[in-house]
């Protein structure tokens, strides 16, 4: 269900104080679009230019709660993109703005979002805590755009649905999904039932939701995360029900929108990846399912080092800017180095945690590459002993495809071997005895003796030693 959060919409509204029905048509609502709207669709580059765009913008009009709604979409981005010292970074100074705020609504939506936060560090008790502090704050939101107020509390109800399907209460868990399903016709929210029935082996509902998500992304006719999710949805659910060409068109267009979505959405890549390669593995197609295994290694990777290093630049670009136009403000001087003290510790931490979490995958996934290429080998292998058994003419070029340096040092140490002898020796290699060759080329048990002498000869093998082991050390 790691996905629900990682896609889970985010809208922001409201600011409080004196002047909240001011700044909340000229700040808020365009910048919670705006910011939304980029989001959804992937685009980056955009959402931070935006947001460093509204900081300036908060800065010159000296309203701080609309730094911290910029500080609360830095830090959802950095959720989804795994970068969570960052996003620890955006919650702390959105926090420190919002703690002694009055607008019940900014509060719920720092507290939905930061339970999500919290969700991803695995501190589930906390995120419950926290997102029913969103529940309270929203219920007494007071007069406000019911629409707006709607689009928050969906983002609430879906968190609260995934939280209570992580302490086993499914009941409750499906009552907020369902409840986030009133109040978004997007499929969303069919995306996240579907996938949570999924995994319940519900396979006949889980049929219902995801269909029912799957066509209304076609209808939006968009290429955003909501089609990436219902895409990848849709063919994990063909995986789990053997329909492994219908999974593979799926994943294949999850794999399509995820390459123009993934400077938000990266962490998709490395989940289609292996998707496609248990569709290859299943299928028989052991070329492909070794290539996505490969796929997905990089991926892994690259998702936690060249990516976050670009990701990291970006943000300490806008926290730059952020520090300078904290030093027009006295008072803010001590938190920005305190927090930035802390935010250092927390990136040395986290990159220590990381860099232990890729060595374990890497050797993971050097351990299952040998087995798919042990698998590989032994179909090779069955393959080849089958050649030699009927005297098939290809079974010499086989073999020299499967073994290369044998064929190559019994040339090194005799040129002149004729192809019948190095097919000869080929059998001996797969242990094959003198009778077993007798029979398989027809020809007598005594010809099979006087070859073997032949080729000690021409090979310097010595008498006391055993021809097949020779041929063992040999490669």
């Amino acid at each position: 269900m790691i996905r629900i959060f990682l896609l889970a919409l985010l809208f922001l509204l409201v600011s409080c104080g004196q002047d909240s029905q001011e700044f909340e048509k000229s700040f808020d609502v365009p910048l919670m679009e705006k910011n939304e709207e980029f989001r959804v669709s992937g685009e980056y580059d955009s959402l931070v230019s935006l947001n460093k765009k509204y900081y300036a913008k908060a800065d010159e009009i000296g309203y701080e709660e609309g730094k911290a709604l910029c500080f609360i979409n830095l830090a959802v981005v950095n959720i989804s993109l795994e970068n969570y010292a960052k996003s620890h970074f955006f919650f702390n100074a959105a926090n420190k703005i919002l703690e002694n705020s009055k607008n019940n609504l900014h509060k719920a939506i720092f507290y939905s979002n930061y339970a999500k936060f919290n969700y991803e560090l695995r501190k589930y008790d906390k995120c419950l805590e926290y997102n029913n502090k969103a529940i309270d704050f929203i219920k007494n939101a007071g007069e406000t755009d019911a629409k707006l107020k709607n689009n928050i509390l969906f983002n609430i109800y879906l968190k609260q649905g995934v939280f209570y399907s992580q302490k086993k209460q499914n009941d409750k868990a499906l009552e907020y999904f369902h409840k986030a399903r009133k109040l978004n016709n997007s499929g969303y929210a069919d995306c996240a039932i579907s996938d949570y029935i999924y995994m319940h082996k519900n396979m006949d509902s889980a049929k219902k939701y995801v269909t029912i998500a799957y066509n209304k992304a076609l209808e939006r006719g968009k290429v955003d995360g909501i089609a990436l999710y219902a895409n990848t949805i849709m063919g994990e659910y063909y995986i789990a029900d053997k329909q492994y060409d219908r999974a593979e068109l799926a994943l294949k267009k999850a794999l399509e929108i995820d390459s123009h979505t993934k400077r938000i959405y990266a962490y998709y890549t490395k989940y289609i990846y292996n998707d496609l390669r248990t569709v290859y593995e299943n299928t028989g197609d052991n070329e492909q399912a070794y290539y996505y295994l490969n796929a997905y290694n990089e991926a892994n990777i690259k998702n936690n080092t060249a990516a976050l290093k670009t990701i990291n630049h970006d943000m300490e670009s806008f926290i730059a800017e952020t520090e300078k136009a904290a030093d027009s403000h006295k008072k803010d001087i001590q938190w920005v180095i305190l927090i930035s003290l802390a935010v250092f510790l927390l990136l040395v931490l986290y990159s220590w945690r990381i860099i232990k979490l890729l060595r374990e995958r890497k050797n993971t996934l050097r351990t299952e590459s040998e087995k798919l290429k042990s698998k590989m080998n032994d179909k090779k292998q069955d393959e080849l002993i089958e050649l030699a058994r009927s005297n098939h003419p290809e079974f010499l070029n086989l073999f020299k495809e499967a073994y290369p340096e044998f064929i190559q040092k019994l040339l090194y140490i005799n040129p002149g071997l004729e192809n019948s002898e190095l097919a000869f020796c080929a059998m001996l290699k797969l242990h094959f005895t003198s009778k077993e060759i007798a029979n398989y080329t027809l020809i007598q048990h005594r010809t099979v003796q006087q070859k073997k002498y032949r080729i000690r000869k021409k090979l310097n093998i010595p008498t006391e030693t055993d021809i097949y082991q020779f041929f063992d050390e040999l490669v």
